[in-house]
């Protein structure tokens, strides 16, 4: 779903035309303070403003998503191609900016563009129950608790994170983060379940990397 705002109805009938031949469900609103309010359902993929609006104009709008929405992708649309707009967009936390009048060709590429880019941030985390993990930045918290991991334990907890209280086995593990070729010792496995463990269990009460004897390790439910 797209979410347009844009005050010039036969632009903003044009846009729709363009994203809706291309198989996008498109949001209209001609008013700022309209566009605000709708953008901040969070139900859109993407956000198109135009700059000069009615209200509440698009850098305002801009720089509230942003705040509510860190990786909303926003493309921001003015008539003016000076520079201090381009700069005054993109310092408001916009993702790209086209100048009107755009090619539709050009226009729907560069949001399909910004779909591409967001598809990707958003496979970069995972989330298990207080459970998030960056694979990016190998940031991990659980709750509040921020927790610091080494690249190879990020790995061994990306695993089990995918498989939320499926059993995942040690050979199965050693595959997917040392790889089927590795010659040292497959026990290695416990060696990060258990750094793993005295990290994220912390004050916690609670553990959060189950052992099923025999058969290898689950993530437990929270």
């Amino acid at each position: 779903m797209v979410l347009v705002v844009e005050d010039e109805e036969s632009v903003a009938r044009g846009l729709k035309h363009a994203l809706e031949a291309h198989g996008y469900e498109v949001d209209l609103a001609g008013d700022g303070a309209l566009g605000l309010q709708m953008a901040l359902t969070g139900r859109h993929q993407v956000v198109v403003l135009d700059i000069l609006l009615p209200s509440v104009n698009g850098f305002k709008i801009c720089e509230q998503v942003r705040k509510c929405f860190p990786l909303m992708p926003i493309l921001m649309l003015s008539a003016k191609s000076g520079e201090w707009d381009q700069a005054e967009s993109l310092d408001s936390g916009a993702d790209d900016y086209l100048v009107k009048p755009v090619s539709m060709i050009v226009f729907v590429a560069h949001v399909r563009a910004l779909l591409r880019r967001a598809e990707i941030a958003a496979s970069r985390f995972l989330t298990s129950g207080q459970l998030k993990l960056d694979l990016v930045r190998h940031r991990c918290t659980r709750g509040d608790a921020v927790v610091e991991l080494s690249g190879r334990e990020v790995e061994v907890l990306a695993c089990l994170m995918t498989r939320p209280g499926q059993v995942i086995s040690k050979a199965e593990l050693v595959e997917a983060v040392w790889g089927g070729s590795f010659p040292g010792d497959p026990n290695i496995v416990e060696v990060y379940v258990n750094h793993l463990r005295r990290k994220l269990d912390g004050s916690q009460g609670s553990t959060i990397i189950e052992t099923v004897r025999g058969v290898g390790y689950r993530l437990a439910g929270e």
